[in-house]
């Protein structure tokens, strides 16, 4: 079978890898769609991120759906045939945080298409797969593939969501509208927020935000003014979700927060500074957000029942034969906000 391997920084070939059978409690899906994601996008461009470098080839990719082709022994209530979404998180089920249903932090965790561990964990960007039956969720008859592999990012966020608490009649701010940030939009609207302000530096994104639920958007690049605003008489937002990993947006994010709220941070941008003595006066709760684990059923529930409509942010899908043309749309935010491959 044919997969998408990193080798360097700019270095993504298609090889050829053997085609593996499932075993007790497993299935053989032929992957159908895959998203690539952020954690794609600095593998291929830089070989890695932060510590995290690439020491061996590796196959990229963890955000896909498929058809099942195969099914192992002991396999119940799915049928070759049966379209499913793959979830990329496989906890181990036995260390401490797996058993106190924490298993996003599972010390053993082997991630799809992830160097973080060596040997690697190889990705899901090929082919065909073998994933456990508790990875694998059905896709509804009406909903496509390409929507189906937008599930674990929905999931990132959906368990972004769950850390901030209620959302039902609150006041949102999402700084950074990227897919996340977009995705975040979708989930604080499902969840019942009422009014949701996003902003970013790019105007191709924020009618992006418009066009699937936010509010108001504002390009603080141009009007940074207008956000600014927000902090007058203590702030005026409930629950601030951190997209960009910029430790400006953190900042004036927290200016407009109010007392009492919540600052849930998603975007990944190294050591930066926090004002301390505008957390403590406001009494603002800081909390960090990783991955997810039940919230992908969740995600996959929402897509099937027509509950979310993700469809406008897939700007568009290349075979595999194309991936390194889809790795530079993918990474330039002007032009594109999730491109998938299809195999």
């Amino acid at each position: 079978m044919k997969a998408l391997v990193i080798h360097a920084a700019k270095d993504l070939r298609l090889e050829d890898r053997d085609l593996e059978q499932p075993g007790p409690g497993q299935i053989s899906v032929a992957v159908n769609a895959g998203g690539i994601c952020g954690s794609d996008l600095h593998y291929y461009n830089h070989g890695g991120f932060g510590a995290v470098r690439l020491k061996e080839p590796m196959i990229l990719g963890h955000e896909v759906a498929g058809t099942i082709k195969a099914l192992g022994e002991g396999v119940s209530g799915f049928a070759i045939g049966d379209r499913v979404a793959i979830s990329p998180s496989r906890p181990c089920s036995t260390c401490s945080y797996c058993l106190k249903g924490q298993q996003n932090q599972c010390v053993n965790m082997r991630f799809y298409g992830s160097a973080m561990p060596m040997p690697h964990i190889q990705g899901a960007f090929r082919e065909q797969l073998i994933a456990e039956q508790w990875q694998c969720h059905k896709v509804a008859d009406d909903v496509s593939i390409q929507e189906a592999a937008l599930a674990e990012p929905f999931a990132v966020t959906l368990h972004a969501v769950s850390r901030a608490g209620s959302l039902l009649g609150k006041r949102v701010l999402v700084t950074g509208c990227g897919p996340i940030g977009a995705l975040a939009i979708i989930a604080a609207r499902a969840h019942g927020a009422a009014e949701i302000v996003a902003t970013d530096v790019m105007d191709t994104v924020l009618d992006k935000a418009l066009e699937i639920g936010a509010d108001r958007v504002i390009n603080v690049a141009k009007d940074s003014g207008s956000l600014a605003a927000y902090g007058e008489n203590k702030g005026y937002f409930d629950v601030h979700f951190e997209a960009s990993g910029n430790e400006k947006a953190i900042h004036t994010g927290l200016e407009t927060l109010k007392p009492r709220s919540v600052l849930v941070q998603l975007g990944l941008g190294g050591n930066v500074s926090i004002p301390q003595n505008l957390i403590v006066a406001k009494e603002i709760d800081i909390r960090g957000t990783f991955r997810f684990h039940e919230e992908f059923g969740l995600a996959v529930d929402l897509i099937n029942r027509k509950r979310v409509n993700l469809k406008p942010l897939i700007t568009g899908t290349f075979p595999i034969e194309q991936a390194v043309e889809a790795f530079e749309l993918a990474g330039d935010r002007s032009k594109s906000m999730k491109v998938q491959l299809t195999f």
